[in-house]
């Protein structure tokens, strides 16, 4: 779980109710026609740019920015020196037996390709070929929502013009131009809130999240890579230390 996404999600939202409740009222803020202008709007416009397919796997993409587990190069990388250890030593057959209870996938699916025999280049051209189609799904995941971000505020200005031309229409009562000025305004709020507290921010939080993600897959291959061709394990570290920032090469 990313503790930091979730208290930023916290502060950000407590400080607006804070400063809602310190001179008024939650019922003053609230709008039900304004809300579904905007929610109503955004998705629908969001349908109309991507897949249904994609748009129904939203939960499942912000989920990513909630409970993704934190990048452990290092660890990586401890494991793939051992390895080069084992192949070194015993024959890059024995890794078989290793690496059966690896939950990465990807490491696992390079090191048998190794094991097997397979043709360097072909190794490098199939688990690059990964890379590229991981790095295509996380970036179409930000893609849905940075245009959520981008349309929830533009929603919010056109509930406020909808709200304007209701109360322009009404300037006989003057006693209904204020509350319909504050009615108005406030689809500009829903719409300023969900774009600059959830959909941006969790948009940027995917795109570290596949950096990070990306890191450990590049790691991975070109260990792989430095194993099968018998590299000497200190090479093997030294060449992958280059994929770590310095504070993390230690």
């Amino acid at each position: 779980m990313d503790i930091a996404t979730i208290l930023g999600l916290i502060l950000g939202f407590s400080l607006v109710l804070w400063a809602m409740l310190s001179k008024g009222t939650v019922e003053m803020f609230m709008d039900p026609a304004g809300l579904a202008i905007v929610a109503g709007g955004t998705i629908g416009v969001v349908l109309m740019s991507f897949p249904l397919k994609q748009v129904l796997a939203i939960t499942k993409v912000m989920k990513h920015a909630f409970f993704a587990r934190p990048a452990d190069a290092g660890g990586l990388i401890k494991e793939l020196v051992k390895y080069a250890e084992v192949a070194r030593r015993d024959g890059i057959l024995s890794l078989e037996n290793m690496t059966r209870d690896n939950e990465n996938k990807f490491l696992v699916s390079g090191i048998q390709m190794a094991v097997d025999g397979t043709d360097p280049e072909l190794i490098e051209q199939i688990m690059a070929s990964e890379v590229e189609s991981v790095e295509d799904r996380h970036t179409n995941g930000k893609a849905l929502l940075d245009n959520m971000g981008k349309f929830a505020p533009a929603f919010g200005m056109i509930g406020t013009l909808v709200g304007l031309v209701l109360m322009l229409a009404n300037m006989d009562d003057p006693d209904a131009i204020g509350p319909g000025m504050a009615v108005a305004l406030l689809t500009t709020l829903y719409g300023s809130m969900a774009s600059n507290m959830l959909f941006l921010p969790l948009g940027e939080k995917l795109a570290l999240r596949s950096q990070e993600e990306i890191m450990l897959m590049n790691i991975a291959m070109r260990g792989v890579m430095s194993i099968q061709s018998g590299d000497n394990p200190r090479i093997v570290e030294q060449k992958l230390k280059i994929y770590v920032p310095p504070s993390m090469r230690d």
